[in-house]
């Protein structure tokens, strides 16, 4: 069985989607819907398929599923329409800005037994699988301490960060799903701090770019967010999962692992830039993963109650930061 995809937004992300579907023997890229028509074009002059309008996408029935990557403020409303059109749903994170507005789309896709898949990549990182897999193999005993430290090389545009959401809902909201992912059980208390250390701009605009986050869970599990919107060296993304017996974890990445050793000393290539070249083979993966989800007719993982979940972290956090307390995560699902 061929899937046959319409993707929907073809900028940054929509490009690597694009990629991930094309590259898929069991996908086919037939339809890519953008307001920027240059933007979608691209994309069908470089995989060969069809421009269309969202609307013609919604009735086509040559697509079977859905990549949905515009704006945020869309996507909720987006997962519902292709839901209620009998369409598979893979969304880019995150399903919208408020959690009662995620409540009331999940509901729709439940109403309407409906496929959604959301887009937390970082799973499916073959690195970070690794690290889960040794945890689920009992190689470190039983978890007790995760640290994720995730700092991209450069901050995003003012007009981006307006209309992001914040930090915690646009860059920790990746790092929030993989504690979650790591530590294997429910996180209950979030205590979070935040700076503006990298722009002016950014502050003025009423976000941060610099944040440390601690998570604890029912049983005393915790684990610790480190995120800066400014790497000077590259894309840096770490994790280290502590257990009872040991500890496992996944070093940053570099497009070519070599190292020179001279008279000048030890060297190695820089990082990867940003995520379009570290996480190649996680967006692969992902959507290897939901054509599965389909043909086999099981649960879509990460699912919408994933997306629902990280985003009440988000919450929490901000909550926290905006109070300088430790918020318990009931207090903004309730």
């Amino acid at each position: 069985m061929t899937l046959r995809f319409g993707l929907l937004g073809a900028g940054r992300i929509g490009k690597v989607h694009a990629k991930a579907v094309s590259g898929n023997p069991k996908a086919k890229l037939v339809a890519v819907a953008d307001a920027m028509a240059p933007a979608a074009q691209a994309i069908a002059d470089q995989y060969g398929c069809d421009v269309r309008s969202i609307e013609a996408i919604l009735a086509a029935k040559d697509i079977d599923a859905v990549v949905i990557c515009t704006p945020t403020d869309t996507h909720a409303d987006l997962i519902e329409k292709f839901t209620k059109a009998g369409k598979a749903v893979f969304c880019e994170k995150p399903i919208d800005l408020s959690l009662d507005r995620v409540k009331a789309c999940l509901a729709v896709v439940r109403a309407n037994k409906g496929t959604l898949m959301v887009g937390f990549n970082r799973r499916f990182d073959p690195h970070f699988m690794a690290v889960r897999a040794e945890i689920d193999k009992g190689s470190i005993g039983a978890v007790e301490m995760v640290t994720i430290t995730s700092r991209d090389p450069g901050a995003p545009p003012v007009d981006y960060i307006k209309r992001s959401g914040g930090i915690f809902r646009d860059m920790t909201i990746h790092d929030f799903d993989m504690a979650r992912f790591l530590l294997g059980e429910e996180i209950t208390e979030v205590s979070a701090m935040a700076a503006v250390l990298v722009d002016p701009a950014i502050g003025a605009a009423g976000d941060s770019d610099s944040v440390q986050v601690m998570l604890k869970t029912a049983t005393g599990k915790m684990a610790v967010i480190s995120n800066s919107r400014r790497a000077t060296y590259g894309y840096d993304q770490r994790i280290e999962v502590h257990g009872s017996r040991g500890v496992v974890s996944a070093e940053n990445q570099r497009p070519v692992s070599i190292e020179v050793a001279n008279g000048s000393g030890y060297t190695r290539p820089p990082l990867h830039d940003f995520f379009m070249t570290r996480y190649t083979e996680a967006y692969a993966a992902e959507i290897a993963a939901f054509i599965e989800t389909i043909a086999g007719g099981t649960a879509a993982a990460p699912s919408g109650e994933d997306g629902l979940l990280a985003l009440a972290l988000a919450e929490a956090a901000l909550l926290s930061v905006k109070e300088g307390r430790v918020v318990r995560v009931a207090e903004v699902t309730a």
